[in-house]
């Protein structure tokens, strides 16, 4: 196992000063959920998953929102590799993404919907996502749909 320890005591700092709840982004999107009517809990405990939460979740609906960080949880568009301590790096963000994986495929063992939206993306076009999915539609747009309306914006 690589060595577990931050490469310098600002990484450190740095590290512990990181959000990881109502970030920008997700507060956006929230923003706009509420003003469209959508009423929603937020940090929902992952059902049967200990320390996992869902961001945003509509409990009667079964949707599951993430609002998930580039470089946290490996965007294919903006995630970096450090190159300071790198191999704890890759694992440990190896790690993020295999469990990413691992809370969404639970979720929707148990009947939920989940939606996965990267920080980058539109808040607008990611609240029209979750409002198309709380209405009942039956596919929410792609990532790569998505980025085709993104696009025309």
């Amino acid at each position: 196992m690589p060595d577990a320890r931050p490469s310098s005591a600002s990484v450190s700092a740095r590290m512990s000063r990181q959000g990881s709840r109502d970030t920008t982004p997700e507060l956006a999107v929230r923003k706009l959920l509420h003003a469209a009517g959508l009423r929603y809990r937020v940090n929902v405990p992952v059902p049967g998953m200990p320390r996992r939460t869902i961001d945003i979740a509509f409990g009667s609906a079964k949707i599951a929102v993430f609002m998930d960080g580039c470089f946290w949880h490996g965007c294919p568009q903006h995630a970096t590799s450090p190159k300071a301590n790198a191999e704890w790096w890759r694992t440990k963000l190896d790690k993020n993404m295999a469990r990413d994986l691992e809370t969404t495929e639970h979720l929707r063992a148990a009947g939920w919907t989940v939606l996965r939206f990267w920080e980058h993306e539109s808040p607008e076009l990611v609240a029209c996502s979750i409002r198309e999915a709380r209405e009942g539609a039956t596919h929410p747009p792609s990532p790569a749909e998505r980025a085709k309306l993104a696009e025309r914006d």
